[in-house]
């Protein structure tokens, strides 16, 4: 196995981890979402170099070209979850929900669409890749979940705001890039009817 490939399985190993800790959160306490950052900071700078190491020495696999969006579908979509199921009492006694389900739904439903359409397309021999603005849809959504571990359990309302306003973005990033791989790949939905 090349060190794309292991960077890649490297980061699904770490999902369990973030998973681990998140159920472990009345235990760990206050840390619990600093070592969860941690964890996925790693697992993303992982995401990094596993497509740059494999472009730069020219050792792109078909594993890695299944494997690798797959990793990132895994742990955006695990922290996005954990995150929707977290509720906290901010400092006004009042129950706080970090983020609403339904923007997880949103966001699993694109990429269950657009994994279909990949799946139809190697059944046809065609490799589809990342477009440039799922690209930045999945970077943003990194940062997103990032600032929400860092800063979400402050509870200071200028912050809880901006991870609204930050989430936000990532979801309309969301809709507009699968509505553009819509668009770019009709051809292959078309002629799988």
């Amino acid at each position: 196995m090349n060190l794309p490939n292991k960077l890649t399985m490297l980061r699904i190993l770490l999902i369990p981890i973030i998973i681990v800790v998140y159920v472990l959160r009345n235990y760990i306490g206050d840390l619990t979402f600093t070592i969860m950052g941690i964890i996925f900071i790693v697992a993303s700078i992982t995401d990094y170099f596993d497509g740059k190491i494999a472009r730069s020495r020219k050792i792109v696999t078909t594993f890695g070209k299944f494997m690798d969006p797959l990793a990132d579908k895994l742990l955006v979509l695990g922290s996005l979850m954990m995150l929707a199921d977290y509720y906290s009492i901010n400092q006004n006694g009042t129950l706080f929900m970090w983020l609403p389900f339904w923007i997880v739904f949103i966001i699993l439903a694109r990429e269950l669409i657009v994994t279909s359409i990949r799946l139809v397309a190697v059944g046809e021999g065609r490799i589809l890749h990342a477009s440039i603005l799922g690209k930045y849809k999945t970077a943003f959504t990194m940062v997103t979940i990032i600032y929400y571990f860092f800063l979400m359990p402050l509870d200071i309302l200028t912050l809880n705001i901006v991870g609204v306003v930050l989430i936000s973005i990532s979801l309309i990033l969301t809709i507009g890039s699968g509505f553009d791989y819509l668009v770019k790949n009709k051809d292959i939905i078309l002629e799988s009817i």
